[in-house]
């Protein structure tokens, strides 16, 4: 069955995008660095240094198993199994993402590291308590049953792991523009508050141990790719995701978060 999430981000050319945009820059697949691919394949918010952040907060080992809850391209994977040591598996609906995610492991030499595969959040093809840790980055704004969701990550984690979620969240009142990088339209649209997060995760078995507004991390960044679009277009970068899309979307998201009806939090939670 097709999948609306998957529908919009979908791109099936991506590996062609990505080589060209490497061409640019005088780089090929056998030359390409993690720090070359990070501006398409961090596309969050804060991109590679927001992960090093919540990564850290995980407490991660070289004996860890990390589960990787919409992985995208695999940015995030590739980056925590590289820096830290461990095993990392993502998986993620959009099928482009992953067979391209998967060849970008390949050029990086991390396949043995790092696992990309096709799945549902809602139904993880795990076994219970297979994991160590678990992460998500900006994947809640398209899942409408938070409480759905944290009870399958609970299942698949083991007593006393850690989760971190870094999502755009609701922190006050008031309309959004459409669309946005994660919605074409408000029906495709799951952005909720802390709140109701916190309240998933406690029905769900998870103690919260802290949260925290990344507002600054946000700021920073729209200024910087401002600065960015500015001086021309960058080779490599949400735009190789979303093409002509972009503009208006991220447009869209940067006015509601500098006007304060959404902001990237970050939940870092343990299992029970």
């Amino acid at each position: 069955m097709r999948s609306p999430v998957a529908d919009h981000y979908a791109r099936g050319d991506l590996i062609a995008a990505i080589r060209e945009g490497l061409a640019r820059i005088g780089k090929t697949e056998a030359t390409v660095t993690a720090e070359d691919l990070a501006p398409v394949d961090e596309f969050h918010i804060g991109g590679s240094a927001a992960t090093a952040d919540l990564a850290q907060q995980l407490g991660l080992s070289p004996n860890d198993r990390v589960l990787d809850i919409g992985c995208g391209l695999g940015g995030p994977a590739r980056h925590i199994a590289a820096r830290h040591g461990c095993l990392v598996t993502g998986i993620d609906l959009t099928r482009d993402y992953i067979a391209a995610g998967n060849e970008l492991s390949e050029w990086l030499q991390l396949r043995d590291r790092v696992s990309l595969q096709h799945g549902n959040a809602l139904s993880l093809p795990f076994a219970s308590g297979s994991f160590s840790a678990a992460y998500m980055l900006h994947v809640g704004m398209n899942i409408a049953d938070k409480s759905a969701l944290f009870a399958e990550v609970g299942r698949v984690l083991r007593a006393q792991a850690r989760f971190a979620i870094y999502d755009v969240m609701r922190t006050r009142h008031g309309a959004l523009s459409y669309p946005l990088p994660w919605a074409r339209t408000p029906d495709a649209n799951a952005v909720t508050s802390p709140g109701h997060y916190r309240d998933a995760l406690s029905t769900a078995g998870f103690e919260v141990l802290s949260d925290r507004q990344r507002l600054d991390v946000a700021l920073e960044y729209f200024a910087r790719q401002r600065a960015q679009v500015a001086a021309g277009p960058a080779p490599l970068g949400v735009h190789t995701l979303m093409g002509a899309r972009r503009p208006e979307m991220v447009r869209n998201m940067s006015e509601a978060i500098s006007d304060g009806r959404i902001a990237p939090i970050e939940i870092i939670a343990r299992k029970l």
